[in-house]
C-alpha cells in the first residue's frame, strides 16, 4: 500500500478574511496533490484550510484539544479528540511529514517550535519570524503564496507519497 502524505497546516483559531482566503487556497492546493490535511480541527485558519481541501476533494484530519468530536469544524473528516488542550500540538506536528504555518498566534508559535525541535520540514506563509539577540534569524523558509508553499513541501516528500489529482 502506498502511503499518502499528511501535511499539517497550523494557524490561529481566529483570523481575518485575507488569512482565511490564503488558508483556503492552500487547502485546495494540497488536496490537488493528493495530500491529507491535518490541523487542530477548530475555526479560523483550521476551518479555512479544511474547507479548501474538501472543495478540492481532499481528506482532512482534526486533532482536537477537547473531548468532543462535535467541536470540530464542519470540514473535518476524521476528528481525533485528545482532551489534552494545547499539548495536542505535539501530536499534530509528529503526525505530519511537513508543516505549513499560516499567520498564527502563540499556539502556532508553539507548533513552529515543535516542528523545529523534531526536525519536521517547516515553511511559513505570512507567519512568525524568529529573532535572537535582536536579529531576525532565518530558521525556516517563508513562502509568498500557497502555491510556493506547496511546491516547497513537494520537494521535501518522497515521491511515493504523492498522487496528484491534476494528472487525471
Amino acid at each position: 500500500m502506498i502511503s499518502q502524505a499528511v501535511i499539517a497546516v497550523i494557524g490561529a483559531g481566529d483570523c481575518d478574511p485575507a488569512t482565511a482566503a490564503l488558508a483556503e487556497d492552500l487547502g485546495g492546493q494540497l488536496a490537488r496533490y493528493g495530500m491529507t490535511v491535518i490541523c487542530g480541527g477548530l475555526g479560523g485558519v483550521m476551518a479555512a484550510v479544511c474547507r479548501g481541501a474538501k472543495a478540492a476533494g481532499g481528506q482532512t484530519i482534526g486533532i482536537l484539544p477537547g473531548t468532543e468530536a462535535a467541536a470540530a469544524n464542519s470540514w473535518v473528516d476524521i476528528a481525533i479528540v485528545t482532551g489534552m488542550g494545547e499539548a495536542r500540538n505535539t501530536i499534530l506536528v509528529r503526525t505530519a511529514q511537513a508543516v505549513i504555518a499560516v499567520g498564527g498566534e502563540y499556539g502556532t508559535l508553539s507548533e513552529i517550535a515543535f516542528a523545529l525541535k523534531l526536525r519536521v520540514p517547516l515553511i511559513g506563509l505570512q507567519t512568525w519570524e524568529l529573532a535572537r539577540h535582536n536579529q531576525i534569524i532565518k530558521v525556516f523558509p517563508q513562502a509568498q503564496t500557497p502555491v510556493e508553499a506547496v511546491q516547497w513541501v513537494l520537494k521535501q516528500l518522497p515521491s511515493h507519497q504523492l498522487s496528484s489529482k491534476t494528472d487525471a
